[in-house]
């Protein structure tokens, strides 16, 4: 029994020993084998790519642009008028209608101001009317002269044919000599009368003339001292600030009481900040190879991180219609409605247009494309396995995919990632090929 006991475990031990033997050299002698094979395969020791074919666009393409929200309407609203604050009645947030009173501001020695050019205007308007009343009467004047150097010019005439007719008496011996000389001095003196009388009536036009320009003075005078109290009576109503249009206000620099001073000058602060937001615009600067595509009326999607499920949609208002030479981008706004007043200025957004497709171009995966000194390249694998580098011109880029506008035939099967160190006719081996719409659905 005893040996028989024995035997058995040394039978086992050597089951184990073997069993433990098997588990290690197997999966070495595996893995060797697998190693042969692959030394001695066809593709061995060659540098491992994946391949796409060059594609046609199927379809509109997405332009995504950052870019951040504006009001439609944005004012800072500063005093007008000198003076102390003295009732404010709305805070930021606030919505206001267009005309309403923001705030009031007393101006005491403004109102003193206004007061003492109203009694100016006052004088001089009582000078208009005394220069008006002197003119009058000049004229009155100028006419009674007038009428004074005709009786003298009649009584003038009369005398001189009195004398004449006296004087032919006189040579006929028909009247005594003192008659007729009687006659002549009475002509002589009608005929001084006259003179006086016109003389006088030029005088009276002198005056006449010099009250008119005294008149014309005094409206003058009139005018200015209106125009003075127009010009207060206007900047007194500048007392009441108001809001130019309907929006929120979105800052207040002032407190009742606070002492303001008028202008908008350096170191001068805005009263109120006043943003009409039931409308937003938003400027997106778009890349020169996209210009082409973008017009006037064109839908345009807005996209804010704060909304992830929400998508926006504006309209193209306008563009630059030049390009920034620096950027080589094309200005353009976009409108959006907000009438939920969801949006905010100042947000965060991205826009995104459909851009439709170009002619004649190709279309392939951005990891495509190498950058060298002799320009965008791309990696193709010819028949035999061997690679060439291909120079191409691109068109747009839309992220994981870029346009080929020439340089390729669509027949290349084009190395998606190529790895460093790749040269022209060096060998490669192709692992599964990926299509290029793998790249477009990752987009």
């Amino acid at each position: 029994m005893p040996e028989s006991k024995t035997g058995w475990g040394v039978l086992i031990g050597v089951t184990l020993l073997v069993t433990l033997l098997v588990i290690g050299i197997v999966p070495r002698l595996r893995d060797q084998s697998e190693r042969v094979a692959a030394a001695t395969a066809p593709d061995a020791g060659l540098v491992p790519v994946s391949v796409a074919t060059p594609r046609r666009a199927d379809g509109p393409n997405d332009l995504l642009l950052p870019s951040n929200i504006q009001a439609i309407e944005e004012a800072a609203l500063y005093a007008r008028t000198s003076g102390y604050v003295r009732e404010r009645y709305v805070d930021i947030g606030d919505r206001v209608t267009a005309g309403k009173v923001l705030a009031q501001i007393d101006t005491p020695e403004f109102d003193q101001e206004l007061s003492q050019a109203r009694a100016a205007l006052a004088q001089t308007r009582s000078g208009l009317a005394q220069a008006q009343a002197s003119f009058t009467q000049a004229q009155a004047n100028l006419q009674h002269a007038r009428a004074s150097l005709d009786q003298s010019k009649a009584n003038e005439g009369f005398a001189s044919a009195t004398s004449d007719r006296f004087s032919r008496l006189e040579q006929a011996e028909l009247i005594a000599h003192q008659d007729a000389d009687e006659k002549r001095t009475a002509h002589a003196a009608a005929r001084a009368t006259t003179a006086a009388s016109q003389a006088n009536v030029e005088a009276m036009q002198a005056n006449v003339g010099a009250l008119d320009a005294s008149v014309g003075a005094a409206r003058a005078s009139v005018a200015a001292s209106d125009a003075n109290v127009q010009r207060l009576a206007a900047l007194q109503s500048f007392q009441r600030l108001e809001a130019p249009f309907a929006g929120i206000i979105t800052m207040r620099g002032i407190d009742r009481g606070a002492l303001i001073t008028s202008g908008s000058g350096s170191g001068a602060s805005p009263l109120f900040r006043i943003a009409r937001i039931d409308t937003l615009r938003i400027f997106v600067n778009v890349p020169q190879t996209f210009v082409r595509s973008i017009t006037p009326g064109q839908e345009a999607k807005v996209l804010v991180p704060e909304y992830p499920q929400r998508t926006f949609v504006g309209t193209i208002a306008s563009t630059a219609g030049a390009l920034d030479p620096a950027s080589r981008t094309l200005l353009t706004e976009v409108r959006l409605r907000n009438d939920d007043r969801a949006l905010m200025p100042g947000m965060y957004a991205q826009v995104k247009f459909s851009v439709p497709p170009s002619d004649q171009v190709w279309v392939v995966p951005a990891t495509a494309i190498v950058t060298r000194s002799a320009g965008s390249q791309v990696v193709a694998v010819r028949g035999d396995g061997t690679i060439k580098f291909l120079g191409v011109q691109l068109g747009r880029d839309f992220g994981q995919a870029v346009e080929i506008v020439s340089g390729l035939s669509g027949q290349e099967r084009l190395v998606v990632s190529p790895p460093d160190g790749l040269k022209d006719g060096v060998r490669v081996a192709l692992e599964q090929p990926k299509a290029v719409e793998a790249a477009k659905k990752k987009e």
